[in-house]
C-alpha cells in the first residue's frame, strides 16, 4: 500500500469488522530514518474508540498502530480485533 500522509490526514477511521467510526486521522507518526509508519494519531475519537483504552501521545491523543490498518480509500479501514 503506497499513500502520502497528506492523503490520509482528515480521513475518517472505520472498523473493518463492525463498521463503527473511530474518529478522524489528525497526523501520522513515523520514524524519520527508516520511514517506518508507527501510528495514526486520532482527532476527536469516538466513545467506542476511547473505550478500547489504546495508547495516547503526550497530548492525550489516541494512537492507532499502523499495523491495524487494512486499507486506505475514502476511509481508513482498521482491524478492530488487532486493536484489542
Amino acid at each position: 500500500m503506497r499513500v502520502r500522509a497528506s492523503e490520509v490526514i482528515g480521513k475518517e477511521i472505520v472498523s473493518e469488522e463492525t463498521g463503527r467510526k473511530f474518529g478522524v486521522v489528525n497526523n501520522v507518526d513515523f520514524i524519520t530514518e527508516s520511514g517506518e509508519l508507527l501510528n495514526l494519531v486520532v482527532e476527536n475519537p469516538t466513545k467506542h474508540l476511547t473505550e478500547l483504552n489504546l495508547k495516547t501521545d503526550e497530548k492525550g491523543r489516541v494512537l492507532i498502530p499502523f499495523s491495524a490498518v487494512k486499507s486506505i480509500g475514502d476511509f481508513v479501514i482498521v482491524s478492530e480485533s488487532e486493536l484489542m
